[in-house]
């Protein structure tokens, strides 16, 4: 299975593409790391945003999308753009989509340690937590 693991920071979309195979992990070439919305977005932009996260998820035939949960209050609250990126990500028709908490992703990564960092995967560091939730969400199927 291959799933899409992604971070919203701020008005960018973080992703890493994972896929399992008979209990192998492997991280397919992927043409893009993030994909991101002008601070200044219309609803073209926004339009324009969900076309292209689309259309990367149908070329690298991918199965389920995980994006990592963020709050809604306090300090380390997510924005506004960052929960628009999430409605236009949910609201893609064939594409399955899922929000996972931090404690979720923690309790996953408690009973399945990574097998390998991310930077030591080829990944870039702002990838990593991508990474950890494209890898929880294995384990949370």
């Amino acid at each position: 299975m291959r799933v899409c693991g992604v971070e919203l920071a701020a008005n960018d979309a973080v992703i890493c593409i994972l896929q399992q195979e008979n209990s192998q992990f492997t991280l397919p070439d992927c043409r893009v790391r993030k994909l991101s919305l002008p601070k200044e977005h219309t609803r073209a932009d926004l339009q324009q945003f969900q076309f292209a996260f689309e259309k990367l998820m149908s070329d690298y035939k991918v199965e389920k999308v995980a994006i990592k949960e963020r709050l809604t209050k306090g300090k380390f609250a997510g924005g506004a753009v960052s929960f628009k990126l999430e409605a236009a990500i949910q609201l893609l028709k064939d594409l399955d989509v899922i929000l996972l908490t931090s404690s979720q992703i923690k309790s996953a990564l408690s009973d399945n340690p990574l097998p390998i960092s991310a930077s030591n995967a080829g990944l870039k560091a702002f990838q990593e937590n991508a990474f950890t939730t494209a890898y929880a969400a294995h384990f949370l199927a």
